[in-house]
């Protein structure tokens, strides 16, 4: 047992469970925000934002990446504080000084960003803050005990002894999810919850939404995939540029065509825009590749030209395989191979040199250095390009780079010299992709979810980047979870299943119901049948 944060008087589970959970009438709020405002050095993020959230609705909120959703979470949740306006909870107007008032006010947020204790397990996540103990110290196994009953009646399947750091990005988004749930807020606000959840994950996710909705709970909802949005959401209120541009109160009754107008000011009529176009020669294969958590070797090529979709459900070893192609896990066995020839790539290093890039699943962690600048993000990779007498650093070079990047793929930054970490997570994203492409002799690029929480507008120019190096003779590699993504996008598709390849399939032949055949365990499969 350890010290718990707080207090020095004995406090079992029961004890938290009344404080955490509120009698049944005191359960429905409305929640009003009027004439919000805010601003940052250069950026307006809000601008006289008003809108109403009903108890018993699930409200959407859509827009660009950098329209100002995100923020507006923020100073619900009390991290930031309004410059302008006020917030209102059945007609009393609240003040958060910090995330502690707005969680005392019966208000829960779940940010895109995740926001957990890597080194504390579920349990002690979940409870942080009123974690049983009897004098300071904390009772650890009432906590698990009481953690894994809450967790079994809500569906959701998670060790609560596992550290946090152990656990996958979806098991770490659950985590945050139910973190909300067991506060019993009465205002819940969720912000891209799917975004790395498998499709069972986001069933359980769904069913508890509902359920919520039916206990009379105001849901905050903030997707970039129009399906949620369409399936949990009964209003919508649509962001641009800081300000509301519309509210929809009936969202049944609005066409998506709508909605995609709204948020990116013009119409989109065919977001993912394929053509066709020739294929070179293999240019990059996997031989052979084994490795953890592999169940088999694995072995792809791509052509020159070609884009190769990889799609299987969460825990397939999509990402696993191509940090093992990559040098960034340790291979067992396998070689790779560019334009016919064995290289040798065992770190990132080696990968870079010979022109194969990666673009990471999880930005927090493996993509930005947050402390950075958006310029020094984007150029840590091609620096090494721009030395003179191979010592001194040539500025003027990395901000042209820099600016052309923001320019090309329209990253919302009141400039290069702006802290990576106050932008966006769709921004953030766009600002790693850009560090790629910024090489100059790219031959091979692996994305590995690269329109993870991007708008759809975001999502348009970055497929149109993914068609312009593909047309330069670049090898793509595109993993994904979106399998409408890999479908609107690839040339082939390849599908994992528990950590082999299951098989691949030509643009010609691919289906949802064909990949899904692929990548369903054999046992979900004979049940579905």
């Amino acid at each position: 047992m350890f010290p718990a944060a707080g207090g020095n008087k004995a406090e079992g589970v029961d004890g938290r469970s009344r404080r955490i959970e509120r009698e049944e009438t005191e359960v429905s709020a409305t929640l009003r925000f009027d004439n919000i405002g805010k601003v940052f050095p250069g950026v307006r993020a809000l601008d006289g934002v008003s809108f109403d959230v009903h108890a018993g609705e699930v409200h959407g909120l859509m827009g660009e990446n950098g329209a100002g959703k995100s923020t507006l979470l923020k100073i619900l949740g009390g991290e930031y504080q309004p410059d302008s306006g006020r917030i209102l909870v059945d007609g009393d107007e609240v003040h958060f000084s910090d995330a502690a008032a707005s969680i005392g006010a019966g208000i829960a947020v779940i940010h895109q960003e995740l926001q957990y204790v890597p080194d504390l397990t579920v349990a002690e996540n979940l409870l942080l803050g009123a974690l049983p103990n009897t004098f300071g110290w904390v009772k650890r196994g009432e906590a698990r005990k009481f953690v894994r009953e809450r967790l079994a009646a809500m569906g959701v399947d998670l060790d609560p002894a596992a550290k946090l750091r152990k656990l996958s990005i979806a098991q770490r988004q659950m985590v945050e999810i139910c973190k909300a749930l067991l506060r019993n807020a009465r205002v819940i606000a969720l912000d891209e919850p799917t975004s790395s959840l498998s499709h069972r994950e986001t069933e359980v996710l769904f069913k508890l939404v509902r359920e919520l909705r039916a206990d009379n709970r105001a849901l905050i909802y903030i997707s970039h995939r129009m399906d949620e949005i369409y399936e949990l959401c009964n209003a919508c209120t649509i962001f641009r540029d800081g300000r509301k541009v519309a509210s929809h109160e009936k969202l049944e009754t609005v066409k998506r065509e709508t909605l995609v107008a709204e948020m990116v000011g013009r119409e989109i009529s065919d977001i993912y825009n394929y053509s066709p176009r020739e294929h070179g020669g293999v240019r990059f294969a996997a031989r052979g590749v084994e490795g953890h958590p592999l169940n088999e070797a694995a072995s792809f090529e791509v052509k020159a030209g070609e884009i190769v979709g990889f799609f299987g459900l969460v825990g397939a070893g999509r990402s696993e395989l191509m940090q093992l192609v990559y040098g960034t896990h340790k291979r067992r066995a396998g070689e790779i191979e560019l334009d016919g020839k064995t290289i040798r790539v065992k770190s990132a290093s080696d990968a870079i040199r010979h022109g194969i890039v990666l673009c990471p699943e999880d930005r927090k962690e493996q993509g930005i250095i947050a402390m950075a600048t958006v310029s020094e993000n984007i150029n840590i990779s091609c620096r090494r390009h721009f030395l003179r007498a191979g010592m001194f650093l040539d500025r003027r070079k990395e901000a042209e780079t820099a600016d052309r990047f923001i320019k090309l793929l329209k990253i919302k930054t009141p400039s290069r010299r702006q802290k990576i970490r106050f932008l966006s997570g769709g921004n953030q994203q766009k600002a790693i992709l850009s560090r790629w492409l910024a090489e100059p002799d790219l031959k091979v690029v692996i994305l590995d979810e690269p329109t993870r929480g991007i708008d759809v507008g975001a999502k348009h120019e970055i497929y149109n980047v993914i068609y312009q190096l593909a047309a330069r003779g670049c090898a793509i590699v595109m993993v994904s979870s979106e399998l409408p993504e890999v479908l609107g996008v690839s040339d082939r598709i390849v599908v994992m299943r528990e950590g082999r390849i299951s098989g691949e399939l030509p643009r010609s032949a691919a289906s949802e119901h064909a990949v899904l055949d692929l990548a369903l365990p054999q046992g979900a499969q004979a049940r579905a049948a």
